[in-house]
């Protein structure tokens, strides 16, 4: 298991929970857009796990629940045994997955490892390749979307949308392929000064009100749809 960032406390993370976000290092995707290129390229410092869990385990009278993110915490081969070491500790968890394992999201809904799910949607599916910069088994990912959309837990969807990548032609297609989800959030690119394609960096984003006046258009397909 390897961890490259913790966030100590985080009331946006986790809905209506005071929680703290751990980073796990590496990704099988490289989306251009990204802003954690360092865990994502796997060139950040190694946080050891021992350290996150005393950590935790002294702030759990301050804490509800602990955030899994990354990179993509579904690569991590001791992400099932660190879960349940965070749930030994009495912590709810959130997974935040791109949904190219579904295996392992399997396994954790099984055991009752995670009690909030948030997946991204990263394109419409023909553009999966282009937008995540990887060939991967586009089944793959279909079939954890599917398996959150039958799940019993919270969860929801997302997609961060920048015009360069997704028009509204695509926005609408995105959106289609989750048609009836419980929960749909778009989120417009924000530039940061380092991305995992520089090139990216300074590049043109969807405004507030362009996204606002695109989700009345879908908002009826979602129980809840809002820009985030």
């Amino acid at each position: 298991m390897l961890i490259g960032g913790l966030q100590k406390t985080t009331l946006l993370d986790y809905p209506n929970k005071v929680a703290a976000t751990v980073f796990t290092i590496g990704c099988n995707f490289r989306c251009s857009f990204c802003h954690n290129p360092d865990i994502v390229k796997g060139i950040t410092r190694v946080i050891p796990v021992p350290r996150v869990l005393r950590f935790l385990q002294n702030r759990k009278k301050l804490l509800d629940a602990v955030c899994l993110s990354g990179g993509e915490p579904t690569i991590q081969r001791g992400l099932v045994s660190f879960i349940k070491k965070i749930k030994a500790l009495g912590y709810l968890v959130k997974l935040d997955t791109n949904g190219a394992r579904p295996d392992v999201i399997e396994k954790l809904l099984a055991e009752k490892l995670v009690d909030y799910i948030a997946m991204d949607i990263k394109a419409k599916w023909e553009d999966y390749q282009k937008v995540t910069c990887r060939i991967w088994d586009l089944d793959a990912v279909k079939k954890s979307a599917i398996m959150l959309m039958k799940s019993e837990i919270p969860y929801e969807f997302r997609s961060t949308v920048l015009p360069v990548l997704h028009r509204e032609a695509d926005l609408l297609a995105i959106a289609e392929q989750i048609k009836g989800a419980a929960r749909y959030y778009l989120q417009p690119f924000k530039s940061e000064s380092k991305l995992v394609n520089d090139n990216f960096v300074g590049e043109k984003t969807y405004s507030k009100k362009q996204l606002n006046d695109f989700i009345s258009k879908i908002k009826g397909w979602f129980s809840v749809c809002e820009v985030r």
